[in-house]
């Protein structure tokens, strides 16, 4: 626990200097932000739904206790300090005492535990908070979260877009489950958060307003935001261009990033996704054919060129990874085999496998993907497979739904992947690794994927609380997954965040815009 209490008092001692230190001018207000999503929103409130383009509008509606600065350093936000008991089984959050919702009920601990219960229920990410036994209340601005096991990933998943509080007074009208259909949802959205909702128009935008009784003095310093909804990445590189755009975020199609690079105007920059962690991937079913024996996996990477991918797919974009840690995370470790493409040694893998080459032949493997966007990487992995021999079949799900399916049901060999670490390990790593997860018909473990001693690590690594001892054991995984490739891991997805030099102090910390942005503003 000293390691956290370190911190806590280190993050209080310097957030004064949040919102002003890190900002080359002063700030300004007032003003409106035209901001763009880039795809429809099912729902806003992101205490019950995970994804971008909920975690822009549900990181302004919606406060939550912790913030996170550039440095992985948890800040106060709605709970003004927060003490870890010494045995790791408890966690007191000191509310602020001027918090309101946008209806003007004031924000209380109750507040908090309801928020609790209903992300446990209906999250997608609810196993974050499933050592979370109760909560309890002694007063209104006390939260004391009775925990079953230390849980070092609960800083984190009480930050960003994890852990939005909503209204008890609102949102317990009826059973716990149904807030995930509720009818505030979408409409008369009511949070505590910097902006509150004008307008949510599914298709065309969601307008926001500067919520005048929010808690922190000052703040927000603008006055709206519209947030456009344009799904066509050449509609939106012509509305940054022409000015029609302040900002966005996530923009990941290399084309488009390097066409915006080039506009004296915009920045255009790839920091401040750490925490979202997007990762692309070629998984591989473990289980089936000839993917069970790990020297076909490894042949298959040392097959694919990963130089190839990064300067001729991507443009330059992305960055190399090397395991399922994004790179921009505190845990990474890149001290892995990295498969440098060499087709002798592929070859001898197969031989060895009992897979000699039968005329220009060996066997034949079929690759999934569930979007358009990595159709040319899918396109390359079969052109460069078949130098080795390895016959490949392309499949094409008719959409999002019949692709994940197919992956939940583990009716698939190879599949080209993108995957988000969500902050900790412990919430978005662990549960494409652990055996536990294999047959569950869900899209995590699909790879089938089984190893005792990588179960024991991440169990070790989900309950301790020395940073430096769970860096240990996180390397020690990566180091076991690199060497038996259920994952050939080839590249970060490019998430980069657009802004012109109108815009004062853009979202570039861990969360991107998935975190308040109570504190940009635009320049006079």
């Amino acid at each position: 626990m000293k390691y956290f209490l370190k911190r806590i008092i280190a993050a209080i001692a310097i957030v004064s200097t949040i919102g002003t230190g890190l900002m080359a001018d002063e700030p300004v207000q007032g003003g409106t932000l035209i901001t763009v999503l880039g795809s429809n929103v099912r729902n806003l409130n992101s205490s019950v739904q995970s994804g971008i383009v909920t975690g822009y509008p549900g990181a302004q509606l919606f406060a939550s206790p912790l913030r996170y600065d550039e440095n992985w350093d948890p800040q106060p936000y709605l709970a003004k300090s927060w003490k870890v008991s010494d045995d790791g089984l408890q966690v007191t959050l000191n509310l602020v005492s001027n918090a309101k919702f946008h209806d003007g009920v004031p924000l209380t601990s109750e507040d908090v535990a309801f928020s609790v219960e209903v992300i446990k229920a209906n999250h997608p990410f609810k196993s974050m908070f499933a050592p979370v036994e109760s909560v309890d209340t002694p007063n209104a601005h006390t939260a004391i979260l009775n925990l079953s096991k230390p849980h070092p990933a609960l800083m984190l998943a009480m930050s960003g877009q994890l852990m939005s509080i909503i209204p008890k007074h609102i949102y317990g009208d009826g059973a716990i489950t149904d807030v995930k259909t509720h009818a505030r949802n979408n409409e008369n959205v009511v949070g505590s958060g910097p902006f509150k909702l004008v307008e949510f128009k599914n298709g065309e935008h969601v307008i926001l307003e500067r919520f005048e009784d929010f808690f922190i003095e000052g703040r927000p310093y603008l006055d709206k935001i519209v947030m456009r909804i344009i799904s066509d990445p050449a509609a939106r590189a012509i509305a940054y261009e022409n000015g029609e755009v302040h900002m966005g975020g996530f923009e990941s199609l290399p084309r488009i990033i390097n066409r915006l690079k080039k506009v004296d105007s915009l920045t255009v920059t790839p920091n401040g996704y750490g925490a979202i962690g997007p990762l692309d991937w070629l998984a591989m079913n473990t289980q089936r054919g000839p993917l069970k024996d790990v020297r076909v996996r490894k042949a298959i990477a040392y097959s694919i060129d990963k130089n190839f991918i990064h300067k001729a797919l991507m443009q330059g974009t992305a960055s190399d990874s090397r395991t399922g840690i994004h790179p921009d995370s505190p845990f990474y470790s890149g001290d892995v085999e990295s498969y440098d493409v060499d087709l002798d040694k592929a070859n001898a893998l197969l031989d060895e496998a009992g897979y000699p080459l039968n005329g220009n032949s060996r066997f034949s493997l079929t690759i999934d993907f569930g979007w358009p966007g990595v159709k040319p990487q899918v396109e390359y992995a079969k052109a460069a497979l078949k130098k080795v021999g390895i016959d490949v079949q392309v499949r094409a799900s008719a959409d999002f739904p019949t692709w994940a399916k197919r992956m939940g049901e583990m009716d698939f060999d190879m599949s080209w992947d993108t995957v988000f670490n969500w902050g900790d390990p412990v919430i978005g790593v662990h549960r494409t690794y652990v055996s536990d997860n294999v047959g569950k018909g869900v899209w995590s473990n699909t790879q089938g994927y089984s190893n005792a001693r990588v179960d024991e690590i991440l169990a070790e690594a989900a309950v301790e609380v020395d940073a430096s001892k769970r860096k240990a054991l996180y390397a020690e995984f990566q180091a076991i997954i690199a060497d038996e490739v259920p994952v050939y891991h080839t590249n970060t997805l490019p998430y980069h965040t657009v802004y012109s030099d109108k815009v004062g102090n853009p979202p570039l910390g861990i969360w991107g815009t998935s975190t308040p942005i109570d504190m940009t503003y635009l320049k006079k």
